[in-house]
């Protein structure tokens, strides 16, 4: 295999810091589990980045080294796996097999864009429709297969306005990824932000207090998006010609019914989803926990008399992989911060001198840009939240807002078709479908990076403290 550049200097930098750390008497204010911690993240960071090997993989063969070593205990490897976010995801992803199954995403999706008349509409009212699916389907990745039927039969409506069609193909994934900080389960990456929230400060994020922050900065920031792409994607001439988009011409391209009453099937749906939402809402005034929650609802939608899924078709659909992801990297984030190899990590920086602004933004620009050399958002999540929780309590910085701007900068991942699964996704449509070339992520990047960066530092400055986590 031949490296690139950026792979050869990846492992250069890997191997020269595992070098240093074996060395005794090199650093001699750390102690031997967190020289063991750093040797492990420097190796699988330059896996993650400079090699074809699966993700997974060299997150589970990480945490099996720190096992190994005696850094975290197999307890604390294996115990990742059952936490409750993980069982959130799971029952979720049923939930999500039985939205689909029923048609309603389609049918509520062909209710909104039918309304629109002009292009602006269009794409405003598509982006609506966007940021509530990340109410019933968690994960980007899932997202994106459930609206990708939707945008297709989009396409063939407007198949004589191409460029319309190119600009919806770059709007969908760019939306899905921006909005997924709505929820907690909208991305993996945001359970590991509250797994090391928990380990090392004690702050626990629930479903409705992770809503209430991101809600706001993922409407927002999809609708900021949205301008952007329509100005970016067409021309004014694109854009003052009207729309006119039927349910009757949608169902000509989708299986289930876009009009007419709702089937039982859809009912029952319906109401189990809305049921759902709200007690994940309501979680101060109840105290039941989001993953009890889910459970109940994944059982009620995989069974024989209400549901319209069974459970084997549903659990099919979970991406068993991202899971197992998820537990070996917050492994290795326990094993970051237990080991006091974060701490370290950031304590040559500047400490209470540092203004809680700038940190902030040297924080969302470095999260932002770290998507150029880890894809996976998970991984950024894992090696970036325990550094930035670590720095945030040397400078004197609120760690819970440090680790929310972290981990909604990160969600920041369009500049390459390789950047995230949805954007790989909508580039290699189907059909012959028009969508966007490597150059019109690249242009858009330059506009969107910057703007949504600021988006989520004005968030930190002056939204959230006034929603009840200060700077």
């Amino acid at each position: 295999m031949t490296l690139t550049h950026r792979q050869a200097a990846a492992w250069c930098a890997a191997l020269s810091a595992c070098a240093v750390l074996a060395v005794p008497g090199t650093l001699p204010g750390l102690a031997t589990d967190a020289r063991l911690t750093l040797a492990v993240f420097a190796l699988a960071t330059c896996a993650w980045i400079a090699t074809p090997i699966d993700d997974t993989y060299v997150a589970l063969g990480a945490g099996l080294a720190l096992t190994a070593t005696g850094v975290i205990s197999s307890e604390t490897l294996f115990g990742t796996l059952g936490d409750a976010t993980v069982w959130l995801l799971i029952c979720a992803f049923v939930l999500a097999a039985a939205v689909g199954r029923s048609g309603l995403a389609g049918r509520a999706a062909a209710f909104l864009v039918s309304g629109a008349g002009s292009v602006r509409q269009l794409v405003h009212l598509t982006t609506a429709a966007l940021v509530a699916t990340a109410f019933a389907v968690p994960a980007t990745s899932g997202r994106a297969a459930l609206a990708l039927p939707v945008f297709l039969a989009l396409a063939r409506v407007l198949a004589d306005r191409a460029r319309l069609v190119v600009m919806l193909a770059l709007l969908f994934p760019t939306v899905i990824l921006l909005s997924a900080v709505a929820t907690l389960i909208g991305a993996g990456a945001h359970l590991i932000t509250v797994s090391v929230l928990w380990e090392s400060t004690g702050e626990d994020i629930g479903f409705a207090r992770w809503l209430l922050l991101g809600l706001p900065l993922a409407i927002a920031s999809s609708h900021l998006a949205a301008e952007v792409v329509l100005l970016t994607m067409t021309r004014r001439a694109d854009r003052e010609g009207p729309v006119r988009i039927t349910a009757e011409q949608l169902q000509e391209h989708t299986p289930h019914p876009v009009t007419g009453p709702l089937t039982a099937a859809e009912t029952r749906c319906a109401l189990l989803l809305g049921t759902v939402v709200l007690l994940w809402c309501g979680e101060p005034l109840h105290q039941v926990p989001p993953a009890v929650v889910a459970l109940i609802g994944a059982l009620v939608a995989a069974s024989p008399a209400l549901g319209t899924v069974r459970l084997k078709d549903a659990l099919s659909t979970v991406p068993w992989s991202l899971l197992l992801f998820m537990a070996a990297t917050m492994a290795m984030g326990i094993a970051l911060s237990g080991s006091g190899a974060a701490r370290w990590l950031v304590s040559g920086l500047p400490g209470g001198g540092v203004p809680p602004w700038l940190f902030l933004g040297v924080v969302i620009a470095l999260s932002t840009a770290a998507h150029l050399a880890l894809q996976s958002r998970s991984a950024r999540s894992s090696v970036l939240v325990p550094l930035v929780v670590a720095a945030a309590g040397e400078a004197g910085v609120n760690p819970v807002a440090a680790a929310l701007a972290s981990t909604a900068a990160a969600g920041f991942c369009h500049t390459l078709p390789a950047s995230a699964k949805p954007v790989a996704l909508f580039a290699d449509l189907p059909d012959d479908t028009p969508t966007y070339a490597p150059r019109d992520l690249l242009r858009l990047s330059l506009v969107l990076a910057p703007l949504t960066a600021a988006l989520v530092w004005l968030f930190a400055l002056g939204v959230w403290p006034l929603l009840g986590v200060p700077l």
